[in-house]
């Protein structure tokens, strides 16, 4: 790898990253430490490094010190895990300063493990990020030895949302005359998604289209050399369809099969395995299933609501359902689960919140199904509070003296932001 390239890069990206204008995220990083970000494609991982290195710039430190470099830009092709010591020769050529190291997708070189962790050895703070989840694995946290903290980096939350389109917002915005236009930036986020680039187009349809492709057939069948691509594209619309069910392994198999199409119960379950890899779905259990098989039925969401609405005529029940999910994963990490056993309550925070999920609450059969279940669940597990989280409406229902909070999905984001 020429010298002069990489110079040149080095340089480009620091005049970049003092021009930019960046919003800042949500997450909090411990400011000595080194990590790994990764997450879904265009989430908006490597804008979240530049808003730390500009962070660096504000606490006074020099743009000189920032060696950046992007391993899909098309100038590194052909470097390989033999070229890592010459990015620090180059920049030592360039500065007399100790760099912060920000490698992005570094997954695309082999080898990296070993430079990144020899990095940290020498006391250089290292940041990097991944469109892999492969990179969060058992076998790559024995690799780094526990040098680097991991960050998982998701599409814009509500609040971030907001905040990304110059909307402030505080305890008392739902009362404001600003809520009006909260509620009609809500109804974009909802329907769209919260991928920042999507705020620069117009077609955010089509945007949302060409991004699945590209994490599809890049991050997927390419990497994973799949044969079958159609019974993938196939288990993928399925797992739309059944957001809010219950589904096993063998039932997608079947219903793939049902098609005329073969396949065996094993690659259905390499096929998932894939698409969480990429980021594209996530998974929750049934708390009331025993352990064991806890892995066996499972319920499916997609990470953003604007990749599910591509596959579904319908998909505003759908959508509010993983806005939930997506949400709540945020708060509490592992410790969501659903409830399925003679009555069904769609989240279930141990010790906190039973939540049950409807897009309206005028239909008396909806109403009363919602109202049972939660009842039911509360009798078994009592929790600080019950909640039916509704589209738009809202109102404190009193059945037997045990109150359930109604709310609409924009106030409870906002509020649960507060937390």
């Amino acid at each position: 790898m020429e010298k002069s390239t990489i110079k040149k890069i080095i340089l480009e990206n620091q005049q970049r990253i003092s021009a930019l204008e960046v919003q800042q995220r949500e997450y909090i990083v411990e400011p000595q430490a080194n990590y790994i970000f990764t997450g879904q494609r265009r989430a908006g991982k490597t804008w979240f490094v530049f808003g730390l290195l500009q962070n660096l710039l504000k606490q006074g430190q020099s743009i000189e010190i920032m060696l950046h470099l992007n391993f899909e830009d098309e100038r590194l092709i052909g470097f390989n895990h033999m070229d890592f010591d010459t990015i620090l020769e180059c920049y030592q050529e360039l500065f007399a300063h100790r760099p912060v190291l920000f490698f992005d997708e570094i997954q695309n070189i082999s080898g990296w493990q070993k430079f990144v962790r020899r990095m940290a050895d020498e006391g250089y703070r290292t940041y990097i990020t991944g469109s892999n989840s492969e990179m969060l694995s058992s076998e790559m946290a024995a690799t780094l030895g526990g040098r680097f903290l991991v960050q998982e980096i998701g599409t814009l939350t509500f609040t971030e949302y907001l905040l990304f389109r110059k909307i402030k917002i505080d305890k008392r915005i739902e009362f404001s005359p600003e809520r009006f236009e909260v509620i009609r930036s809500f109804e974009q986020f909802f329907e769209f998604g919260g991928f920042p680039e999507l705020f620069s187009f117009n077609d955010k349809k089509e945007y949302l289209s060409n991004l699945f492709q590209k994490v599809f057939l890049g991050d997927i069948i390419a990497r994973y050399q799949v044969r079958n691509a159609f019974a993938l594209k196939l288990l993928v619309k399925k797992l739309a369809e059944s957001t809010m069910d219950e589904v096993s392994f063998s039932r997608m198999r079947n219903i793939i099969q049902s098609t005329g199409m073969q396949i065996g119960t094993a690659t259905v379950i390499e096929y998932v395995g894939y698409l969480e890899n990429a980021f594209l779905i996530n998974s929750v259990s049934n708390f009331e299933a025993k352990i064991s098989s806890r892995e066996a039925r499972r319920k499916y969401y997609f990470s953003d609501t604007g990749i599910l609405s591509l596959f579904l005529p319908e998909p505003q029940s759908f959508q509010l359902e993983t806005l939930v999910f997506n949400h709540l994963k945020k708060l509490y990490g592992n410790s969501v689960f659903y409830l399925r056993n003679g009555f069904e309550v769609d989240f279930y925070i141990p010790s906190e919140v039973l939540i049950q999920v409807a897009f309206r609450m005028d239909e008396p059969t909806t109403r009363n199904r919602e109202i049972s279940a939660i009842i039911k669940a509360f009798s078994k597990y009592p929790v600080k509070k019950l909640l039916i989280i509704t589209y738009d409406s809202e109102e404190i229902i009193l059945h037997d003296g045990i109150e359930i909070q109604v709310v609409s999905a924009w106030k409870w984001l906002l509020r649960t932001s507060y937390i």
